[in-house]
Parts: C-alpha cells; sequence; structure tokens
C-alpha cells in the first residue's frame, strides 16, 4: 500500500510539472497525444500490475468498494464544465456530456456507497455492475469529446477549444484524476469477475 501512494504522489508532482511546463498543450488540430497518453498509460499500467503482480492483485481485490464507490462522488465537481461553459471558457460540445455523465455519477455515488452498507448483495447486482460500466463510458465519451475538439479545432481568433484542459490546473483533471477514477471502476468489476471479494472489517 506504502508503495501506490508513493506512485500516486509521484505521478501527481510528475502531472503538475508537466503541465506547468505546457507539455499537454498543442496548437489546434493537431491530435493530443500527450494528453492521451497521460490517460491512458496508467491505466495500462494498472492492468499490468494487476496481472502480473501478486500483492497489487490482492490489494485491488479486497479493495473496499464502499470506498471505491465514495470516492466517485468527487465527480460531481463535473458542474465545473458548465459553469466554465457558461462563462465561454470551455466547448459546449466537450462540457455538456463530460459535465452530465460526472454530477449524473457523483450524485448517485453516496446512494451506492450507502446501498452497499446497507445492503452487502447490492455489490454483486446488475445495478452496481451498470452504475460502473456507466462510470467509465462517461469518462471515455469525455475524454474522447475533448480529443475530437482539440483536433477539429481551427485556430482561429476567438475560438473556444478544450486547451484549458491541457493546462495546469485543468489539466490535473484527465490527466491525474480521470485514470484513479477509470481505476476505482475496474477494480469493483474484477472483484466480482473474479469471486474474490472479502467483506472489509
Amino acid at each position: 500500500m506504502k508503495l501506490v501512494v508513493t506512485v500516486l504522489a509521484a505521478w501527481l508532482a510528475l502531472v503538475v510539472f508537466l503541465g506547468l511546463h505546457g507539455t499537454f498543450t498543442k496548437p489546434p488540430g493537431i491530435p493530443p497525444l500527450p494528453i492521451l497518453l497521460a490517460v491512458v498509460v496508467p491505466v495500462v499500467v494498472f492492468l499490468i500490475a494487476f496481472q502480473f503482480s501478486k500483492s497489487f492483485r490482492q490489494l485491488v481485490l479486497t479493495f473496499d468498494p464502499r470506498l471505491a464507490a465514495g470516492m466517485q462522488a468527487w465527480r460531481f465537481a463535473g458542474l465545473g464544465f458548465l459553469a466554465l461553459y457558461a462563462n465561454g471558457v470551455l466547448p459546449g460540445a466537450f462540457a455538456w456530456p463530460a459535465g452530465i455523465g460526472d454530477i449524473a455519477v457523483g450524485i448517485t455515488a453516496p446512494w451506492v456507497m450507502l446501498a452497499l452498507i446497507q445492503r452487502p448483495g447490492f455489490a454483486t447486482s446488475k445495478l452496481f455492475v451498470l452504475w460502473n460500466w456507466f462510470g467509465m463510458l462517461d469518462l471515455i465519451v469525455a475524454v474522447g469529446s475533448g480529443g475530437l475538439n482539440s483536433l477539429f479545432a481551427r485556430g482561429i481568433m476567438g475560438e473556444i477549444t478544450t486547451r484549458p484542459m491541457t493546462q495546469m490546473p485543468l489539466v490535473l483533471i484527465p490527466a491525474y484524476f480521470v485514470p484513479i477514477f477509470f481505476a476505482l471502476h475496474l477494480a469493483v468489476l474484477f472483484q466480482m469477475r473474479w469471486g474474490s471479494r472479502q467483506s472489509p472489517r
């Protein structure tokens, strides 16, 4: 667990360093590969570690699903996307799907956590599975719509693009928090798939 915390801290420091140096920002019309790699690589590393590290796999399979669900409540902050859209900072084609999806997950996360506390059997229900799949789909849609907006941007004066999402502090969302939220969804789905869920003390 200490190693995981250390890796998360180092990863955060790296994202901040790269964000401050403009590494994630590319000119309009250029594929946003740096930000896409920042989203995908941590998830790939998570999957590789789960596959080949017995201790990490055990950590994932015994992670408290109530905590995993509760942490998703932070995604209610997706409301900020809509606020930035209203103030002409982010384009609606990105802000609306990303914001509404995050709000939906964030506002239901406490309810899901409460259901897990009151009814342990809820952890194996179809509704819980669907909620986690929806949460991952929302993240994929948000990253995809942001990438497409950047790719098709024309670079004309006054054009509203997703460029702010590649700069500090907003870049922390796709480059740091999105992979973490995605991994949390994967963790509980893996617990169900492997049948190795253990009741938390």
